[in-house]
């Protein structure tokens, strides 16, 4: 008979976070990379990360501030940094350990929805609802889950499948491939945001037909309460939205779900490009860099061929084809 495996005691234990990311003010960066770099004992020894203002190794942690404001830390010694140097001395305010008390709603269960690819020229719209319970906030806070514009690619396709594989999570999705987003997009009067509402509307619907939840949270992308539209018959259901909703677990997982379905359409129309592009991705955003991407689209398989890949009512689409992109009609608040 196989020997019984005895637990470890750190496995018998709450569970210990390793990853902690925050954003701090210029000057509470300023203050913890001095309060790093002189430390009397020694103990940090610098290293090189990209877009960093610093980024230190010390005893089972290491600590990377970068130029936006965000701070990740991380190791098996990250809670013990984090309350014993970033709260006691640069934050001044305990936090790690209180999301009950700071956020209770988090830990009830709700629906969190979120898109990706709505700035970027190429690869599609995407949106998801998450439907989440307590069990699996607690789960993805130990994980890691944040906004999905924290972290990276490659991480965001690992917490992509650690969500997708949680017990009883609902999801639901609404996005095309470009050559159908294009059309809807007319259909839609050119108006991206009624686009948006009607995707997020889909994957509430689709989602909470499988588990009703009370509330669900939106991050906000127009005051115009578009989304409540598709969602009204659903009379013991509340949606709320508001900016920065990502802080929101379920809603940070949601962007996660999004931003992977994004991260593979990417990866697909790439591939297709490898020999326009002499083997380069699909660059996301609309810089200048993505308008050349662009052109050389055009240059080999004509213009026409550009709405397999780009968001056509972008004015970098136009700039490509050498248009004049339309004027938008001006604003009013009964249209």
């Amino acid at each position: 008979m196989p020997k019984k495996k005895t637990p470890k005691p750190e496995d018998t234990g709450p569970k210990v976070k390793k990853i902690y990311t925050i954003k701090l003010t210029d000057a509470q960066l300023e203050q913890l990379g001095e309060r790093l770099d002189s430390d009397p004992s020694c103990a940090w020894t610098h290293y090189d990360v990209a877009y960093s203002q610093f980024a230190f190794k010390g005893d089972g942690v290491n600590v990377v501030g970068y130029q936006s404001g965000k701070l990740v830390v991380q190791g098996k010694k990250t809670e013990d940094f984090v309350r014993d140097i970033l709260e006691a001395e640069i934050t001044c305010e305990a936090r790690l350990g209180y999301d009950e008390v700071h956020n209770p709603e988090w830990f009830t269960l709700h629906a969190g929805c979120d898109e990706s690819g709505k700035g970027d020229l190429f690869g599609p719209l995407v949106t998801a609802c998450v439907v989440a319970d307590e069990s699996m906030v607690r789960d993805w806070i130990e994980a890691g889950v944040c906004d999905s514009k924290k972290i990276t690619d490659n991480t965001i396709l690992k917490l992509d499948k650690l969500i997708r594989g949680t017990k009883g999570v609902v999801i639901g999705i609404a996005f095309a491939r470009m050559t159908k987003y294009n059309h809807l997009y007319k259909k839609f009067g050119d108006n991206l945001n009624k686009l948006l509402a009607w995707y997020h509307g889909r994957g509430l619907n689709e989602a909470l037909d499988q588990r009703p939840a009370p509330w669900g949270l939106l991050d906000q992308f127009t005051k115009q309460p578009l989304v409540d539209a598709y969602v009204q018959d659903r009379k013991e259901f509340k949606l709320v939205s508001r900016t920065k909703a990502e802080s929101d677990p379920v809603v940070a997982a949601a962007s996660i779900v999004a931003r992977a379905i994004y991260v593979r359409e990417m990866k697909r129309l790439s591939d297709e490009l490898r020999d326009v592009l002499g083997g380069e991705e699909l660059m996301k955003g609309a810089s200048a860099k993505v308008l050349a991407q662009a052109k050389k689209i055009i240059a080999a398989k004509g213009p026409g061929e550009l709405a397999g890949y780009a968001k056509m009512h972008f004015k970098t689409a136009y700039e490509a084809q050498g248009l004049e992109p339309p004027k938008k009609p001006a604003w009013s608040k009964f249209k």
